[in-house]
């Protein structure tokens, strides 16, 4: 495996890491949730100036070759990371506590609301790149050919894990937070933290199966349209 590309994927695995880490504010405060955030942010610096190369396509062939939805979604996910970057500045209490507004309420609602949309953009963004990372999977294990055993477990575990990012965004109550909504509903971090962050990872797998599987139906719709 190329090094640079394997230190672009180690890197982007942290950033998403910081991302999914960033949602323990109640657990474990506010400075450090700003210091993953920076974190975060400067990771995605690093991202983007690796892929200086994508953006100069968009103008010729590369708008064609990687899709329209693919686009709009890249720049879905650059304005909400601004987004929350902006936000933030406004409710910092320690690195940018200068900046803070007097009455950050609504403020910190709409970074929370911003924070979940991206949780779920982001793996929406993974789920797009699904293949490209199951090839670096099997490149990584040695993995060569198919078998038919290994395949149903892998889609059994697939299918377990979205179903339980079902039952994750209930027990979450998710759609409260991405409408923008206070709810005193929320999670208990004195019980369980783990829990937590096992709700979030069943949350992104689901919308990378989710993802992963509807352009994979619609290839194959778009093939037989074609024949």
């Amino acid at each position: 495996m190329n090094p640079i590309f394997a230190l672009r994927l180690v890197l982007d695995g942290i950033a998403v890491g910081l991302l999914l880490f960033a949602f323990s504010y109640h657990w474990l405060g506010n400075a450090t949730h700003e210091v993953a955030g920076i974190g975060m942010f400067m990771l995605l610096v690093v991202h983007n100036l690796f892929h200086r190369r994508w953006y100069s396509t968009l103008s010729t062939s590369g708008r064609a070759r990687r899709g329209g939805f693919n686009l709009a979604l890249t720049g879905v996910l650059l304005a909400g990371m601004l987004a929350l970057l902006a936000s933030s500045l406004v409710i910092s209490e320690t690195l940018f506590a200068g900046w803070r507004m007097d009455d950050d309420f609504t403020a910190r609602q709409v970074h929370a609301g911003i924070a979940y949309w991206l949780l779920l953009i982001v793996a929406v963004h993974l789920g797009l790149r699904w293949p490209m990372l199951m090839a670096v999977g099997r490149t990584m294990f040695g993995i060569q050919g198919t078998h038919v055993l290994r395949s149903v477990i892998l889609r059994s575990i697939a299918i377990a894990i979205a179903v339980q990012g079902l039952c994750s965004m209930v027990a979450l109550n998710l759609h409260n937070r991405l409408l923008f909504r206070v709810s005193l509903d929320w999670w208990n971090f004195e019980e369980s933290a783990v829990a937590f962050f096992g709700h979030c990872l069943a949350i992104v797998g689901l919308w990378v199966f989710a993802t992963h599987h509807a352009m994979h139906w619609r290839a194959r719709w778009r093939h037989r349209a074609a024949g």
